[in-house]
């Protein structure tokens, strides 16, 4: 296929590209960044384009002004990416065939990659998974902060499956309200919600009754928003976002917009966003929950490609999207924007519980895969939280090995990788395996404070006028704080 692009120039040249899988020959979708001589990213006529690049369907021939350009091409984070440089000189025809290498293959090992933050529009969703190679995407067609004509009855097929393997839904939808923002996916047809103004009525008054059926899935797209510990209390919550639209290919947010804002002095940018995020899951980790970690790209509201932040799910065939979600909610998961990872310990995978009645310690042995595109400096193995041992990459790589890890005390682990990228935060994290020795599980005293505390600042933001408005909304944090009560009553560890 040749997509003709650009509008006729008198001072144009002719670039013909057709970008291929090594492997095979045959041509594949993929993403271009074309930046010229001041540093502006060329985006041709008639394509998918978006912030600073566009998708390539297998071959294009584009007409570009004369001068001197760079590019990179992707495929998501499975193939090596490629760039280089060309000339366009008048009236000149350039001709380039440019081969991707695929260096892993996920879906061939049971990982299969998702996106749960898509606000693209449905017609370019086709083209746009192809091209970074992604397996699942929702994608958010409704939401309460704008007017949006919603469908008057549920879509005929909500979830659309394509190339055998790929399937995306066109029915996720976003709830926002000051301080917060919910993704709720896997619908079967949108809800009607209140507008995105005030703290009345409390996400309580709908998530419970949305929930029958047993379709709905409940994603947190920022760990720091205001309503965090109202929602968990409340046992609304599936998933949450540690790999979030904040993170970008370029860049780190410099805020929590809106959230619940990080120490600068000890979360410094371009980084601290990433970290304060992960902080504030650890405490809920650290408090005896166990909610799988998430990724979405953002791409329609974030610069972001589609996919540049996604969760890969374990599943053991066959492969299908009912399954993925099933694995997912196993915790069978690890989030990305860059490196991948092939975990296991002890022999399972994460979200794993291992156990021990009788109080015997456990020694669990790690068998980790990890590949990468970018310099990675340390295998960072966490334990509660915090860095438990750091083993420095190449010596991982030469001997394939990480030492095993001993609990006496109940407690849970991931590993996690960061690459060396000056401008933002790349890096790699599994979901959480817990270890439950005497049949508890570890509950930290000062993650439960954390939270009560968290949980009474968020009851004190409350300004609603009328009475019984407040009254209802007060109620819901009025339980939330006796939940994290009893979490801190029950604490056994510091």
């Amino acid at each position: 296929m040749v997509l003709a692009v650009g509008s006729a120039r008198a001072s144009t040249g002719r670039f013909e590209l057709t970008v291929v899988d090594k492997a095979t020959g045959r041509p594949v979708d993929c993403r271009m960044h074309i930046v010229g001589s001041k540093n502006r990213p060329f985006k041709p006529d008639k394509a998918i384009c978006y912030h600073d690049h566009f998708i390539v369907p297998g071959k294009i021939v584009l007409k570009i002004p004369v001068g001197e350009y760079g590019f990179v091409i992707e495929r998501g984070p499975e193939y090596l990416e490629q760039g280089g440089n060309f000339t366009i000189q008048h009236f000149a025809d350039d001709v380039r065939r440019i081969e991707l290498q695929r260096f892993v293959d996920m879906a061939a090992m049971g990982w299969w990659s998702g996106d749960l933050d898509v606000r693209r529009p449905v017609r370019q969703i086709e083209p746009l998974m192809r091209a970074e190679d992604l397996h699942v995407a929702e994608v958010l067609t409704w939401r309460n902060d704008r007017t949006v004509k919603l469908p008057t009855a549920p879509a005929k097929d909500p979830v659309v499956r394509f190339d055998r393997d790929r399937y995306y839904q066109r029915l996720a939808g976003a709830w926002i309200r000051p301080g917060t923002e919910l993704l709720l996916l896997n619908r079967s047809n949108p809800l009607k919600l209140p507008a995105a103004e005030g703290d009345w009525p409390s996400a309580m008054e709908f998530l419970p009754e949305a929930r029958r059926g047993g379709e709905l899935w409940v994603d947190v797209t920022q760990p720091c928003w205001w309503d965090l510990p109202m929602l968990v209390a409340a046992g609304q919550v599936d998933s949450i976002q540690v790999a979030h639209r904040r993170l970008c290919r370029d860049s780190s947010s410099s805020d929590e917009g809106g959230g619940r804002p990080r120490k600068l002095s000890d979360y410094p940018s371009p980084l601290g966003n990433a970290q304060w995020s992960q902080f504030l899951y650890f405490q809920l980790l650290e408090c005896g929950l166990r909610i799988p970690p998430s990724a979405g790209s953002g791409s329609g509201d974030s610069p972001n490609p589609v996919g540049y932040n996604r969760v890969y799910v374990h599943v053991d065939e066959p492969f299908d999207y009912k399954r993925w979600w099933q694995s997912f909610r196993e915790g069978h998961v690890f989030v990305t924007n860059g490196p991948l990872m092939m975990p296991l310990i002890g022999g399972e995978l994460p979200g794993h519980v291992f156990q021990s009645e009788t109080g015997e310690p456990i020694e669990l042995a790690i068998d980790l895969g990890i590949s990468t595109r970018e310099k990675i400096s340390n295998v960072e193995i966490l334990r509660n939280g915090k860095v438990d041992i750091a083993v420095p990459y190449e010596t991982y790589s030469k001997s394939g090995q990480l030492p095993k890890i001993r609990f006496d005390r109940s407690g849970w682990l991931a590993i996690r990788v960061v690459t060396d990228h000056p401008k933002t935060y790349r890096f790699a994290m599994t979901g959480p395996y817990y270890v439950e020795i005497g049949g508890k599980p570890r509950i930290s005293r000062s993650a439960a404070r954390f939270m009560l505390d968290w949980a009474n600042q968020r009851a004190e933001q409350m300004q609603i006028d009328d009475p019984v408005q407040k009254k209802a909304v007060m109620e819901w944090h009025r339980r939330a704080r006796e939940f994290w009560t009893d979490v801190l009553s029950k604490a056994n560890a510091d």
